[in-house]
């Protein structure tokens, strides 16, 4: 590392920290703006809306916006130095335009650290926050968040393996109690096993769901048989907490939770789960994005242009724009639709490490 390294890799640093927080405050302003009236509603002062929402909102900002945080910063200070010569000075000591790129490595290196880092482990911990705050004051006045399978926000259907289906009526997630369940076991798509029971109760000293008033049904070559219970023990491959209703689940939980979750998930048999994958996929390929649109920024910028930083800040936003569309379809794709999961969440880096390439081979160097 020499003295214009240095040079390079600090302002590169405190342009990125800059623009991180002139975004974050604009951010804050206008997410103020839009939840003003809910905020009232909830009577907290502003203080207590800090703790409990603004912590955690805030660091999820940072993960959504840090590759973009990065490209502009990389932009906005390269820009500077080409319109001021600096780049041409380098290049014209006999830089060659390989070697003027490895402070922007380094520091791009640094932040995918830190982006990844941050995305496995700590921003799933602010999510926490700002899920618990939404969910309880916000959701609650969004109809679009209050749409349950038969309008019913207690029930759950599921299935605890392959082959075996539950339903449970009216749970209480404080007692941890229903007021009804039937579960059904298929062998060949047959019925081979039924239970129904109209009360069930979490119980603490056998970790096991005691089932009151049960019937059960065997169905086999040899007929029906048909045993009634006044209680029974039950051994369901369902705890009680996750019998919940979490659209933020996928947020809060930290990569090897999440890895946890859905090899469970798999194990039952339960559909609907590439949104998970992608954002287990979309925590690795977003640092990728970070050394990506470092990349592109520097080839973008070191061309000495009329329109100065104005027009590499211009052609920067729309290459942005057009990032974020593609990750956003990509995703759509992926889980609405038969695009892997893998594939959906590293397509944008695929498409843009081809312009990447083209741009280097064509800047002038």
């Amino acid at each position: 590392m020499r003295t214009i390294d240095w040079y390079i890799l600090r302002k590169f640093l405190v342009t990125f920290l800059f623009c991180m927080l002139l975004f974050t405050v604009v951010a804050v302003a206008v997410d103020i703006s839009e939840k003003t009236d809910d905020f009232v509603k909830s009577g907290l002062s502003t203080r207590q809306l800090f703790d409990q929402y603004y912590i955690g909102f805030i660091p999820h900002i940072w993960s959504l916006l840090f590759p973009l945080f990065v490209f502009i910063a990389v932009i906005f200070f390269t820009s500077k130095m080409a319109t001021q010569s600096e780049v041409i000075a380098i290049l014209c000591s006999g830089t060659p335009y390989t070697r003027l790129l490895r402070p922007y490595w380094i520091g791009g290196l640094l932040l995918a650290s830190l982006w990844w880092v941050g995305n496995r482990y700590w921003i799933p911990k602010a999510n926490i926050v700002r899920s618990t705050f939404q969910a309880t004051y916000l959701d609650r006045n969004d109809p679009s968040k209050n749409v349950y399978y038969g309008n019913c926000a207690t029930c759950f259907y599921l299935r605890t393996d392959s082959n075996t289906f539950i339903g449970i009526r009216d749970y209480d997630s404080s007692s941890k109690s229903a007021r009804g369940l039937f579960l059904e076991r298929i062998k060949n798509d047959q019925l081979i096993y039924n239970l129904r029971a109209e009360n069930i109760v979490w119980d603490t000293l056998s970790q096991k769901w005691k089932l009151y008033r049960a019937t059960e049904r065997r169905l086999d070559s040899m007929g029906e048989r048909v045993t009634a219970y006044d209680t029974l023990l039950l051994s369901l491959n369902v705890l009680p907490q996750e019998l919940r209703r979490d659209d933020y689940l996928k947020d809060k939980l930290t990569t090897p939770e999440l890895d946890r979750f859905i090899r469970r998930e798999e194990l039952r048999g339960t559909e609907g789960l590439n949104a998970m994958r992608v954002e287990k996929y979309r925590r690795t390929s977003g640092a990728f994005s970070v050394l990506l649109l470092t990349l592109i920024g520097v080839v973008i910028a070191t061309r000495k242009t009329r329109g100065g930083s104005g027009m590499h800040l211009a052609l920067g936003i729309i290459i942005a724009s057009v990032f974020i569309i593609s990750d956003r379809f990509s995703t759509v794709f992926a889980t609405k639709g038969n695009l892997p999961p893998l594939l959906a969440a590293w397509l944008p880096n695929l498409i843009f490490s081809i312009v990447a390439l083209k741009m280097y081979r064509d800047t002038p160097k």
